[in-house]
């Protein structure tokens, strides 16, 4: 007789297996991977005014005490076609320590939120470098060196290089808002699965908000990515919905909600229009994509996920079912102990110092 563990197996794979197949959906023509090698960015784009300077978070993040740590870091700046169109060109910042004592390192890849670009996260590159981690940031669709102004991600305006939330919505053909970056990071694991000083059993994935999600879904789709840790990222987009808790969510990617509404004939934004834009430009994220399957699905690999109580964008009600579901997939396979949940309490959306050490201690407890 088939066991539970077998059948929650099988559903895994084969929700992955449909996931993958939405992604090619949109995909243009495929091709071989390549990687181009270039230089450090001097001005990043920050799609957001004021430009942000500094991150408590990040800075608090541990690290060895190493003189002139900066000098013994090994910047690596490349990029690997992910796609055949302009925004297949995936930049990648990596720091290492240049003299190792290890062959092969343990990797993590770190993902940013909205409107922010790779470069922003080198404290928390550094910190996890001196500590003997090969870090790994990136740029997200319409992020950074893919931007081609501040507003691109969010922009109305449709440009044929550079496609927005907008476009997505009118034409269908791409999937920015979680997806597109998510092909992205499955053709990352590729590259650093063909690099010789990572060890490709230890390849972690985290992210803050935005890239939270992106850390979400690629580790549910890529089970090479051994350890997760999503920062107030995971959310039930189909519980916001039917709660009438969507609205914190779709203010941080308003133009296209508007945009929606006005072609649909709405007045005002109401559930019809985040439901019918959702699964445009990422379909079935408030279906069978969403929490309540995909976050069990990443089971038995390590899982943390670190929120704030009160996050009116990831509300912890509406994580029972995800988390209640992934206890009992962890139980299953008698790996409890590799799932948690930590919501710090009195934080809305905001990644904190206390996130960033639980993170920290993770990763090393499970990718060391």
């Amino acid at each position: 007789m088939e066991s539970q563990t077998s059948r929650n197996e099988a559903a895994a794979e084969k929700l992955r297996s449909d996931f993958l197949h939405a992604l090619r959906s949109r995909r243009s023509d495929q091709v071989p991977l390549s990687v181009e090698y270039g230089k450090p960015v001097t001005d990043p784009m920050f799609q957001e005014s004021p430009r942000p300077l500094f991150s408590e978070a990040m800075e608090s993040c541990p690290r060895e005490n190493i003189e002139n740590l900066k000098d013994q870091l090994k910047e690596e700046n490349l990029y690997i076609t992910t796609e055949a169109n302009e925004q297949g060109r995936l930049p990648v910042l990596i720091l290492s320590m240049k003299e190792s004592k290890q062959q092969k390192r343990p990797a993590i890849v770190f993902l940013h939120s909205t409107h922010k670009c790779k470069e922003w996260l080198r404290p928390l590159l550094e910190a996890y470098a001196s500590r003997g981690y090969i870090a790994i940031a990136i740029d997200s669709r319409y992020h950074g060196e893919r931007a081609a102004h501040i507003t691109t991600y969010r922009d109305v305006r449709i440009s044929f290089h550079f496609p927005s939330l907008i476009q997505s919505w009118k034409i269908g053909d791409t999937m920015p808002f979680i997806f597109d970056t998510v092909w992205d990071l499955i053709k990352l694991t590729d590259y650093l699965t063909e690099r010789e000083d990572i060890d490709h059993s230890k390849i972690g994935i985290t992210g803050e908000s935005l890239g939270g999600m992106h850390a979400w879904f690629a580790a549910f789709v890529d089970t090479r990515y051994a350890v997760v840790v999503p920062i107030i990222g995971v959310q039930g987009f189909r519980w916001a919905i039917d709660n009438d808790k969507w609205h914190a969510r779709v203010d941080s990617i308003k133009p296209v909600f508007t945009e929606a509404a006005v072609e649909i004939g709405k007045n005002n934004l109401d559930k019809e229009v985040v439901e019918k834009v959702w699964d445009r430009i990422a379909p079935g994220l408030a279906s069978k994509f969403d929490s309540p399957d995909t976050i069990p699905a990443i089971a038995p690999r390590p899982l943390l996920i670190l929120n704030g109580a009160e996050d009116p964008r990831c509300p912890l009600e509406g994580l029972n079912t995800p988390i209640s579901k992934a206890q009992e997939a962890y139980k299953a396979v008698n790996c409890s102990e590799k799932f948690e949940l930590i919501a710090q309490p009195g934080i809305g959306h905001q990644m904190t110092p206390l996130m960033v050490k639980e993170a920290s201690q993770w990763f090393d407890r499970f990718l060391k």
